[in-house]
């Protein structure tokens, strides 16, 4: 009755469905089918055909009539119109100040009269032609920020075979009209259509490569077993078959449970297109400048035009109060030009191009400009293990044979093996002693398994100049194993390196031949190949490899030399320990046992059909050997570890690899320490989760390892370490990876990663290689560091500009600079310097640092009294040049400083400028004179820059080559505007004679003086004073070295070395060296805190 008040409307019971299959689909298989026929049930034009697999039945839904489905394909993005880019590149504070400047201008161009009226309209054209430029490259970039979401598209397969009842056999269909409940039907070579429930395996295995997915390259071997528990990550789902995945080896039939956005791929692109892309660290200050430096700009403009109101009437104007108050008002405008650094967009986009191209030499390839310089600031590594942290290529790299059996039990030959990459190089060692391996009958027989259970080989690569593989990566192993024991101690001198890749795998390979393999099956864990002698005499093998306990349960003998010994129990239990050994040890490496069967069935006898007897086959096994093998760590990956420590980088390991494994690795390459307690500091995504969200925010501050995660994890983790103000750069190759990347700070793909997870990126990996992270993250300080030096530069010379015009309003004085000499001095002639400042030479202690605070100021308070300081003598300076000629220049007019600061009331009636021609304080020798100091006093100002603290004297000129050139360019520039014509009368100078020149330089080089005097205050008053960045840790903490020695330690006598253990102000630890370095080097607390580990959050 319930169902009759309220029905079920067909399309509420699809939702509802939908929901439940995602649930039932990975569980049992029985509650799976009864969710599939409740949701055939309500489907309102049910159109079934049966498809019997198995025992069970299954009914089909046609796709084509039933109403209420929409499209099963990945939607395409709705992104945003040109129109609604354009606009968005003009929300700026400063753009917008800009426009506004060159609307104005272009306004008081039009009633322009006599010479200026063509100068007037070179200022707003100007202006404009920069906004454009802006505005072009921001709707580039912005076409291009969504590009990932529609990579997704590659990952879509366009058919798909299915059961309908239109057809009795399997119909190719297109994969976009697949609906859940469809029977599917893949084989190897298939992308996988959509996300399916395995019911039937119609081979004796399948792999799956779901490597886009998990990111793990290894292929996962699929069963049709209930996984019970609901919380099962997408690697531990067994049964099924995911959307986009390529099918490596089998052939099955699945249920369709889920399609488009509703599939694993389709919610990865719902969590990219939700990400929002957040400004770095630098757009975020230059923003907050802008909003200082507009709201300055704003009050020091309407100030002048107030000031000066009482001047709107005087007589220059022709009385007229309405021209005064334009006059002015272009004064105005032109201080506001003079203030906005129109040059900085384009040398800060110039500095950041120059750091990708040195970048890309060492293999990391920027995206996206802006975060070259986000680099800097990084203070957490969220690595993936696979091919970053490791080579990706599994090596066998210990192994072993019985030796003896005795009473007491079997005694081993024990192996390992060098070299961790595919090359056929690498030693055999025993006891660390080079060893013939063909002196050992157990090493001939376990190299003769190892090569002949196999269907890998290599390649050797002649354009990239590697050995690569060819087949699965655990075989490839082993045949690599081969080549480097050489058990036949084959000639291999004169071989190209293209024949070298299987010369030894090609002797034994000759000497049996291979009539078929048993493939690997889940419930005997094993696979094995039936081989006969090429020569007559000898009787046919087999070999097998497969899971130790698995494949030594099975064995009866033991290989001992030539001999067989019987296997017992306690022989057993002893190879058993020792593989526990190794796959639980340090190492945790994958084993891999290998056993003969002498005298196997005759072949004719065997029904290769049936693989449930494969087993039986496979017993009375003689058991030959064990390889232990694991994806080595790169060589180079132990040092760039290292170097993220001492330079305050935390480095967090996130994998999908098993947690074993994982802290295993992490041990190896330094991120934990050998012996060091990992509780709280190495998660799954299973344990992660059953933690409270306030606990796992604190899991995640002191976390260095997360194994067995999923995309959402990455998500989750990037969102706390972004909680904790940390600047995080992620790795990534996969499409489950997407989301993550373009959620951090940086996003770094790996070269040989997918179009998608390049596409989310910032940067790209050519080498896959985490070292090259570490060297991009140096690159990125240094281009910071030279960043301020040149924003420096840029922001004191405008504060002159600035100085300069606020002093001529005030006191009265004609006009110094006009708008057009403003806008060469800041588009082309600091332009050049500041560029060149971006190749200034990095620190040497560049790494020994913490990272900076992404929340300091781009200006200090020192900074900005050092700024005002000397754009304060630029623009006294500069106002000091036209106010010499004026009144004493041989050949100027000579006049009276009061005469000068009421020249708006000079008239022929005006018994005050008696005999002086009033035509003379429009004379261009004033405004060349201080256009030539300002030009002059900037470039002696950029070499004060090369450096923040460190004066000429330590760090002279010729350090950064390009800065001399660039100087010298733009001094030949500015020569050029004063004496080639038309130029001089474009920018409204005219040449200036030598002894004009002579009185430039004297006003210009005290600039060097004032800085130097600027620096040493700096060096010796100020650098006492630490503040020193630990985000999740204290915050910030001021200390100082007297702080250390003196309060914190008073039995610390600086005059003896104060030997004695001195406790760390943060964390207690004993820094009896640093102190005895202190006292004897006299270092400052910036080098004395590098060497408490405290300072190292991580």
């Amino acid at each position: 009755m319930a169902n009759e008040s309220t029905p079920v409307s067909p399309q509420r019971a699809e939702r509802l469905i939908l929901i439940e299959l995602n649930s039932f689909a990975s569980r049992s298989l029985v509650e799976f089918i009864k969710c599939i026929n409740f949701f055939l049930f309500f489907s309102p034009t049910p159109i079934p055909t049966l498809c019997t697999s198995g025992s069970a039945t299954f009914y089909s839904p046609c796709a084509r009539t039933r109403r209420g489905v929409t499209s099963t394909e990945l939607p395409a993005e709705e992104g945003k119109s040109l129109w609604e880019l354009v606009v968005e590149q003009f929300e700026d504070l400063l753009v917008r100040i800009l426009l506004l400047a060159a609307c104005v201008s272009f306004v008081l161009a039009l009633f322009e009269e006599g010479e200026e009226t063509t100068t007037a309209f070179v200022e707003p054209i100007v202006i404009l032609l920069i906004l454009i430029a802006n505005a072009v490259i921001g709707v580039w970039q912005e076409r291009n920020a969504e590009n990932a979401i529609e990579a997704l598209k590659e990952y879509e397969p366009e058919m798909g075979k299915v059961y309908r009842m239109n057809r009795k056999a399997v119909q190719r269909i297109k994969a976009r009209d697949i609906v859940p409940g469809d029977i599917v039907e893949v084989a190897v070579g298939d992308k996988v259509p959509a996300d399916i429930r395995v019911t039937s395996i119609k081979s004796t295995t399948l792999r799956v490569d779901q490597s886009i997915l998990t990111g793990e390259s290894v292929s996962v071997i699929k069963h049709t077993d209930p996984v019970p528990d609901p919380r099962a990550v997408n690697q531990d789902k067994k049964n099924m078959l995911f959307s986009g995945t390529n099918i490596a080896a089998g052939r099955a039939i699945g249920v369709v449970v889920a399609t488009g956005i509703n599939t694993e791929i389709g919610k990865i692109r719902n969590q990219m297109a939700s990400t929002e892309q957040e400004k770095t660290p630098l757009q975020q200050k230059l923003d907050e400048f802008g909003q200082q430096l507009s709201k300055v700009i704003s009050l020091v403009c309407v100030a002048v035009w107030v000031i000066n109101i009482g001047h709107f009437g005087d007589p220059v104007h022709g009385g007229s109060w309405v021209r005064g108050a334009i006059y002015y008002f272009k004064i105005a405008v032109a201080l506001a030009v003079a203030a906005i650094p129109e040059g900085l967009p384009a040398v800060i986009t110039t500095c950041l191009a120059l750091g990708t191209r040195r970048m890309a030499k060492k293999n990391a390839i920027v995206r996206s400009l802006p975060s070259v310089e986000t680099l800097g600031c990084t203070s957490v590594i969220c690595s993936d293990k696979t091919g970053t942290l490791t080579t990706n290529q599994m090596s066998v790299c210990r192994m072993f044979v019985a030796d003896k059996v005795e009473e007491s039990g079997c005694t081993l030959h024990e192996f390992s093996i060098t070299g961790s990459t595919y090359a056929p190089e690498g030693q055999i060692l025993k006891g660390n002693k080079p060893v013939q391996c063909g002196d050992f009958d157990g090493l001939v027989e376990l190299a003769t398994v190892c090569s002949m259970c196999n269907d890998s080989s290599l390649d050797y690569n002649e354009a990239k100049g590697v050995y690569e593989k060819v087949g699965e990566a655990t075989e490839t192993a082993l045949t690599t194993l081969v080549e480097k024991m050489n058990v036949f101690k084959t000639d291999l001198s004169g071989l190209t390196k293209v024949e070298r890749a299987g010369a030894c795998n090609l002797v034994i390979r000759q000497l049996m031949k291979k009539e078929f393999t048993l493939e690997f099956s889940r419930d005997r864990k094993s696979m094995s190949v039936y081989c006969t002698p090429v020569k007559p005499g000898s009787r046919s093998k087999m070999f097998v490899k497969g899971a130790p306990e698995s494949v030594i349960e099975r064995c009866q003998h033991l290989r001992v030399g030539m001999e067989k010994i019987a296997m017992t129990p306690a022989l057993r239990e002893q190879l058993m320990c020792k593989i526990r050994e190794w796959g639980t040890g340090k190492d945790t490496l994958r084993c891999l046992a290998l056993a003969t069967h002498d005298a196997p069935p005759r072949k004719e006898d065997m029904d290769l059909e049936n693989c449930t007897k494969f087993v039986e086959y496979e017993r009375g096994l003689t058991f030959v050997g064990c390889v232990g093998m694991l994806d080595p760590p790169r060589k180079e990956v132990i040092g760039s570890v290292k170097l993220c420590n001492e330079a305050g980088i935390r480095v967090i390991m996130i994998t999908g690899d098993n947690k074993g494994t994982a802290v295993a690795i992490c041990r190896r390459i330094g991120i934990f320490g050998e012996e060091e307690d990992v509780t709280g500091k190495a998660y799954t995504g299973r344990e992660f989760d059953d933690l409270q969200p306030e606990v796992q925010r604190d899991a995640v501050k002191r976390a260095r390892c997360f194994a067995r995660v999923e995309p959402a994890h990455k998500s989750k983790i990037v969102g706390y370490l972004q909680s904790f103000d940390e600047i995080t750069a992620m790795t990534g190759d996969g499409v489950n990876d997407a989301p993550a990347l373009k959620k951090a700070e940086i996003g770094i793909a790996m070269g040989s990663g997918t179009a998608v997870a390049k596409s989310a990126s910032e940067m790209v990996l050519s080498d896959d290689n985490f070292s090259t992270i570490v060297a991009a993250v140096e690159e990125g300080r240094a281009i910071y560091n030279n960043m301020k030096q040149f924003i420096r530069y840029l922001i004191s010379s405008n504060v002159g500009e600035v100085v300069c015009i606020f002093l001529t309003a005030i006191l009265g004085l004609p006009e110094a600079l006009i708008p057009v000499q403003l806008l060469w001095v800041n588009l082309v002639t600091d332009g050049l310097p500041a560029t060149a400042l971006g190749f200034n030479p990095p620190d040497l202690d560049i790494m020994d640092k913490p990272p900076r605070n992404p929340k300091e100021p781009l200006i200090s308070g020192w900074l900005f009294f050092r700024y005002l300081s000397i754009g304060g003598y630029v623009g006294l300076g500069t106002v000091s040049a036209a106010t010499w000629w004026y009144l004493f220049d041989e050949e100027g007019p000579q006049v009276s400083f009061y005469q000068l600061r009421h020249f708006m009331q000079c008239t022929e009636d005006n018994p005050v400028f008696k005999g002086i021609d009033c035509e003379v304080f429009e004379s261009r020798y004033p405004t060349t004179m201080a256009l030539s100091v300002l030009v002059t006093i900037e470039m002696f100002n950029a070499l004060n820059s090369l450096s923040e603290n460190q004066s000429l004297l330590r760090m002279p000129p010729w350090v950064n080559i390009w800065l001399l050139g660039a100087i010298i360019l733009s001094m030949s520039l500015h020569f050029l505007i004063l004496y080639v014509e038309p130029l001089p009368l474009i920018f409204q100078v005219t040449p200036l004679r030598w002894s004009q020149w002579i009185v430039v330089f004297k006003i210009s080089i005290p600039v060097i003086l004032l800085d130097e005097a600027l620096k040493y205050i700096s060096r010796n008053h100020l650098e006492g004073q630490l503040t020193h960045w630990v985000p999740h840790h204290i915050g910030l903490v001021s200390i100082t070295s007297t702080d250390l020695i003196v309060r914190h330690h008073p039995h610390s006598d600086p005059t003896w070395g104060g030997l004695e253990p001195l406790p760390c102000q943060i964390c207690g630890t004993s820094l009896t060296p640093s102190i005895n370095h202190v006292v004897s080097t006299n270092v400052t607390a910036k080098e004395l805190l590098t060497f408490c580990s405290c300072f190292n959050p991580r």
